[in-house]
């Protein structure tokens, strides 16, 4: 019953269409049509051109996850996997919403948000990792996606040292893994096509 408790709430909470709402209320459009697609904050940006909607939308995205784990916390503050599981949950939804016809944004904030108050390691290695690849392309969707597939392996091998800062901690590191492993899958999976963007473009240098 716990389990079900932790789904449901993770999952009703990252529903929350944001972007959709956001911008359907001052444009007047439907941000799945315009733009990239995505209803995430850096879409909303781009089609509004404003750097408070942008902001607006990350920042609400971001508080998703925080509810997520905080609710889960309060009534359940032993367990890891209870908190974890309303996260992944509330990712979920927000890359497939129900209420758009299982369109979405690609997780990051709301992911992030959950991270800090559950995992704040994974967080503090996705950002290093997302800057130094940044730095290196000056490419948001590239430092993205090398971030995400970088944090899956760190988290795998660094377990041991997530726990230490985990709150709850988790009974282990299958643990840990079981909860970060899935959520940054899921962001990977949001990234697809601008993942075969990137190959195309690189196998295009390469023929150049």
């Amino acid at each position: 019953m716990n389990y079900f408790i932790a789904i449901i709430i993770g999952y009703l909470v990252g529903s929350f269409p944001t972007a959709f709402l956001l911008i359907k209320k001052t444009k007047g459009l439907d941000i799945r049509d315009v733009g990239s697609g995505n209803v995430g904050a850096m879409n909303s940006y781009e089609i509004s051109g404003s750097k408070l909607m942008g902001i607006s939308v990350l920042l609400i995205d971001l508080i998703k996850g925080i509810l997520s784990v905080v609710i889960l916390k309060y009534f359940y503050p032993d367990s890891f996997i209870l908190s974890g599981l309303s996260l992944f949950f509330a990712v979920f939804s927000h890359c497939f919403n129900p209420w758009l016809k299982f369109n979405g944004g690609r997780g990051l904030a709301t992911a992030a948000g959950g991270a800090l108050f559950l995992i704040p390691f994974l967080l503090f290695v996705w950002i290093i990792l997302w800057v130094i690849f940044y730095l290196m392309k000056k490419d948001i969707l590239f430092s993205n996606i090398v971030a995400t597939i970088m944090s899956i392996l760190v988290i795998i091998i660094s377990a041991s040292i997530a726990i230490k800062y985990s709150f709850p901690g988790p009974s282990g590191e299958e643990s840990i893994i079981l909860i970060s492993v899935p959520i940054l899958t899921l962001i990977l999976i949001k990234h697809i096509n601008p993942l075969k963007e990137l190959v195309q473009q690189f196998f295009k240098k390469q023929n150049d």
